[in-house]
């Protein structure tokens, strides 16, 4: 039979009882301190006293002390101000570095394009991207500010502020404007090299390089006059005399930082590109079956998308000008919508094909991105997820109807994404936009149907400006050096006959097909 040991027990009992004990002791030891202190603080009351009396005049003196030195403290920090981080300096600041990383998404783009594209054209598609930078930055410098952002002339176009006049970088006045100059033209860049990734792989360079001239000093500044005049009169420190708002801003469109302006303009650029330089060899059939040209590098692609949604925090957070408190929201949904176009665009492959495509769910992300740029001041974030989610699943839907039906030949999407989405997110701003973050109610928030209307209405407008000014365009560079390379050239590729290099030299893993 097996004993009952208390001892076993009790020496469980003992650490506590040992913490109960000392912490008794304590309290006691602090009784007899507080008794005896409470006798030794009676017989030193009246000497504090007599301290205290000569406390509280030296204390006067030190207040007026205090005081002195506050005031040269407040001085010296007003004199100092002038070359530290004052507002002006801050909104500086701010629209400096989004205008760097919007700059940072040309590099996106190229890899993107490259990716998606043959071997034989990948040189090709950097020197079209380089040259896209650098004629969107001259000719927004001689020409494209002035008709984008000058005096209006009856809501249409910009009248001054051509090679950008009076701009001193050494004043404040000057050193912003300067600034937003930069962060505009980077935009302007943007908007051509979508165009490129549309005619990829058959199009000359010099045809190319008129086009992009074109919609750099033409297209893109005249319909963002229409919706975007009025940011710099809003932002350069003084009112513009004699300003006009341009004729979409005065019906009250909203697009934040470029949905339709940008993206859809370069879409629908490239649309009309790819009407008229028509389909690469190969990609249909005699019997006009619609044949894949998959690219060289599809994790160039998708480094080149990550590149893009890191630059897109540029686009979207930069277009505020100014450090506030919406930048956080506004990041927020720019993330969320491309999380969720790349959700819409993966199930939406995956449901039609059968297989989650790589490709197509890259362009979910572009086409959430894109969707959310008009509206990412507008909408709260559960609407960023369902601007995202529907891009996605729309750019999917328009990619195959666009090759297998109406059989124009877009390698990378471009018209989809950009154009497709763009003007889908503009609209959507009229439904989703909340007025617990823009101010403005959409017809689900109980705005009614007006914004929705000018929302359909304003990119109605600017998508059929640029699409036919973009035919007019590419039909003048057809007339003058020609677009489209001979068929030999084109089998040869690119990088040989347009540029006399490779892109890969030594690395012939690539037909001439």
């Amino acid at each position: 039979m097996r004993r009952f040991s208390y001892l076993k027990y009790l020496r469980l009992l003992a650490l506590p009882m040992t913490v109960i004990l000392l912490w008794a002791f304590d309290l006691m030891a602090d009784d007899a301190m507080g008794a005896s202190g409470a006798a030794d603080g009676a017989a030193a009351a009246g000497a504090d006293a007599a301290v205290a009396t000569e406390a509280a005049s030296v204390a006067v003196d030190a207040g007026a002390e205090a005081a002195d030195a506050a005031a040269s403290a407040g001085a010296a920090a007003e004199e100092a101000s002038s070359g530290s981080l004052t507002e002006g300096n801050a909104n500086i600041m701010w629209t400096l570095i989004g205008g760097c990383l919007v700059m940072f998404m040309q590099p996106g783009f190229s890899l993107v394009e490259c990716g998606l594209e043959r071997a034989k054209n990948a040189a090709n598609i950097m020197m079209k991207n380089f040259a896209d930078f650098m004629i969107g930055s001259l000719v927004f410098l001689l020409f494209g500010f002035g008709l984008m952002f000058g005096t209006s002339m009856g809501g249409f176009v910009g009248t001054n502020f051509f090679c950008i006049p009076g701009f001193e970088g050494l004043t404040a006045d000057g050193g912003w404007k300067l600034t937003f100059w930069f962060f505009q033209s980077v935009f302007c860049a943007t908007a051509m090299t979508i165009v490129s990734g549309a005619i990829v792989g058959r199009t000359k360079f010099s045809a190319y390089l008129i086009v992009s001239f074109l919609v750099s000093a033409i297209i893109y500044p005249v319909s963002g006059h229409w919706a975007w005049n009025s940011l710099f009169q809003q932002f350069n420190g003084a009112a513009v005399e004699g300003a006009t708002q341009g004729w979409l801003v005065a019906k009250g469109f909203i697009d934040f930082a470029g949905s339709t302006v940008v993206h859809s303009v370069g879409g629908f650029v490239a649309l009309a590109g790819a009407i008229v330089v028509g389909p690469r060899i190969g990609k249909y059939g005699p019997d006009g079956v619609a044949r894949a040209i998959p690219g060289h590098n599809l994790p160039l692609t998708g480094l080149g998308v990550f590149i893009l949604w890191f630059g897109w925090f540029g686009f979207n957070c930069g277009s505020t000008n100014v450090p506030d408190q919406t930048i956080g929201y506004i990041a927020a949904n720019t993330n969320l919508a491309a999380c969720s176009g790349f959700l819409g665009a993966m199930v939406t492959s995956w449901y039609i094909s059968g297989k989650p495509d790589p490709s197509m769910s890259f362009n979910g992300v572009l086409a959430g991105l894109v969707g959310i740029t008009a509206g990412c001041f507008n909408v709260s974030p559960f609407g960023a997820v369902i601007i995202g989610l529907l891009s996605g699943v729309l750019v999917v839907i328009s990619v195959i109807f666009i090759d297998q039906k109406l059989k124009i030949d877009d390698p990378v999407g471009a018209v989809s994404v950009h154009g497709v989405c763009g003007f889908f997110g503009t609209i959507m701003v009229g439904l989703l936009a909340n007025p617990n973050y823009g101010g403005v109610a959409g017809l689900f928030n109980g705005g009614g149907i007006h914004q929705f209307v000018v929302q359909v209405y304003g990119a109605l407008a600017i998508d059929a400006w640029a699409f036919f000014l973009g035919l007019v365009v590419f039909l003048i560079a057809k007339a003058t050096v020609g677009v489209r390379l001979d068929p030999k050239d084109e089998l040869k590729g690119l990088d040989l006959v347009e540029h006399r290099a490779e892109a890969y030299s030594g690395f012939q893993f690539f037909s001439n097909s």
